[in-house]
């Protein structure tokens, strides 16, 4: 399996947190041309006060987010807008971690009129987009890794998000 997942918060389950992680993730390798069993990623779905500890200890922001994310390796574009580059099979197998809050995850969703497995999908192809060097900070990095999570997730059946 690509995902270890562990469940923090039991309301998770009500959404089957681990197999949405592994059909999201699996997706964005997939659609990205890495081979999927080369890799490993571990995801915690936690809630807002847990994130709130993560995202104050590790970006100096003590309130909570929707997910976070710790690659393994920094895999950047150099230039605006340029595709980051990606691991190559045999490499350290292990892409990173991401955290996952069911509290702002649930508010976002019910805020916005989305199915909250959908949204949840969402964040967690955004989050494994994140390890692999995406990013959104520059205009043209964000074009890229929307419009990547779009396909993606039209990939998986989903609506764009944006």
């Amino acid at each position: 399996m690509l995902t270890e997942t562990i469940i923090e918060d039991d309301r998770w389950q009500s959404v089957e947190l681990d197999a949405l992680c592994e059909r999201a993730a699996t997706a964005t390798l997939e659609y990205l041309g890495l081979e999927v069993k080369s890799f490993e990623i571990s995801i915690l779905g936690c809630d807002d006060a847990r994130i709130s500890l993560l995202n104050s200890d590790f970006r100096g922001k003590p309130q909570p987010t929707n997910v976070l994310s710790w690659p393994t390796e920094e895999r950047g574009a150099r230039q605006a807008g340029e595709t980051p580059e990606l691991p190559a099979p045999g490499a350290d197998p292990e892409l990173g971690d991401i955290a996952i809050s069911y509290d702002t995850c649930a508010r976002e969703a019910n805020g916005a009129g989305k199915p909250f497995a959908d949204h949840v999908a969402h964040l967690i192809v955004h989050g494994v987009l994140h390890l692999l060097g995406y990013d959104h900070i520059r205009d043209q990095d964000a074009t890229l890794m929307q419009s990547t999570e779009v396909a993606i997730l039209g990939k998986l059946g989903l609506p764009d998000p944006y």
